[in-house]
């Protein structure tokens, strides 16, 4: 597919999910492309650039991840460590495992999908969240199942993660990241900022969300009669760029660039921040979320894999993203959107992504996730 045909698939996709604007970083071994749509702002004329700053959400997760198997591979902690050993007050802690945190099999319940956690995000949106008061959430309520016995994505995993690097390193988390993960790789457009603040680094767009954070408990996508009106131009998002991100912390509080992210998916999968033993573990670590569809989503260690491209998604109100990279193909693409999640519940960067790996001409090894 030539690059004219690849541009149109991205901004048809764009388009068509409503979205301010969007990035598309492609890399293969027969060429870059970089592609923009839309702006800044809406109602403004700034283009979007590939030099903006993003919250990335849960790509953050795969920083937070790399860092526990550096502790690993470092003799620090055990995969086979039971959470009891480092945080007596987890519910199952003495059944659940670090592996179990990292590859979503825990059971702990998600903060994330709690009340209290979104009518609070909604009312009080610039209010700065401890990993500890997160954690009372999950604790208060039921785990989803016995350890092992299931998968369900929570966020409370990897901000109990991200305790346990801060007492197994003695320093707070995001300079462990910023020497582990961010120095090494000369990531210098990516950060894991402090708690308290809600702005972003110029350059950056604005960030949008059509509904609140307690009507996307029951469905992100919009009722009809308001799709309606989004597709018609006459209901129009609510910018919640400068949100507070704390909520997220170890799992989602990271920013960075398009271009920062596809140096990122290339050393996540390429295993450039972790030795060829446990970096070979991560990536055979990856299995269907679902065992009655092993065609469909995948997660392992602190990893996802979307056809062929391991990596991660990252969606929190405002942005969306997509980063993953191929070893085998040496396929890299990033995907971001100022825009989370799409009138009608999409995610967009992983829409948009999907549609352009489907559309890539066989010959460059693509898959299509």
């Amino acid at each position: 597919m030539d690059e004219r045909a690849l541009r149109a698939v991205f901004e048809d996709t764009a388009k068509e999910l409503l979205v301010p604007g969007a990035v598309m970083l492609l890399r293969t071994p027969q060429r870059d492309l970089t592609f923009t749509y839309g702006v800044t702002s809406l109602g403004g004329s700034t283009p979007v650039s590939p030099d903006g700053h993003v919250r990335i959400g849960s790509i953050t997760k795969t920083w937070t991840g790399t860092v526990i198997l550096q502790l690993v591979q470092e003799g620090k902690l055990r995969l086979a460590d039971k959470v009891a050993q480092y945080r007596p007050d987890v519910p199952n802690g003495e059944a659940i495992t670090i592996e179990q945190l990292l590859n979503m099999r825990s059971g702990l319940y998600n903060y994330s999908e709690s009340y209290e956690l979104n009518l609070a995000l909604d009312t009080t949106p610039q209010r700065v969240w401890t990993p500890e008061e997160l954690l009372a959430i999950a604790f208060a309520l039921p785990p989803y199942f016995a350890p092992g016995e299931g998968f369900h994505y929570s966020n409370t995993n990897t901000v109990l993660l991200g305790l346990i690097a801060e007492q197994l390193e003695g320093k707070p988390l995001a300079r462990i990241i910023e020497d582990r993960i961010l120095e090494p790789l000369g990531l210098s457009g990516s950060s894991f900022p402090p708690s308290n603040t809600g702005e972003l680094p110029s350059p950056h767009p604005q960030g949008y969300m059509y509904m609140d954070n307690l009507l996307t408990l029951s469905s992100a996508r919009l009722p009809a009669d308001l799709l309606a009106k989004a597709q018609a131009g006459t209901l129009l998002p609510n910018d919640v760029t400068n949100a507070n991100p704390s909520w997220t912390w170890a799992a989602g509080q990271g920013v960075s660039t398009a271009a920062d992210l596809a140096t990122w998916a290339e050393a996540l999968a390429g295993g450039r921040l972790l030795d060829a033993q446990t970096q070979r573990m991560r990536l055979d670590s990856v299995r269907p979320v679902d065992p009655a569809d092993p065609n469909g989503a995948q997660y392992g260690l602190g990893l996802a894999k979307f056809g062929n491209l391991y990596g991660h998604t990252g969606e929190l109100p405002g942005f969306n993203s997509f980063a993953g990279h191929d070893p085998d193909t040496k396929v890299t693409l990033v995907v971001w959107t100022n825009l989370a999640p799409a009138a009608d519940g999409r995610d967009p960067a992983a829409t948009i992504a999907r549609n352009v790996l489907g559309a890539l001409d066989a010959r460059t090894g693509a898959p299509v996730p």
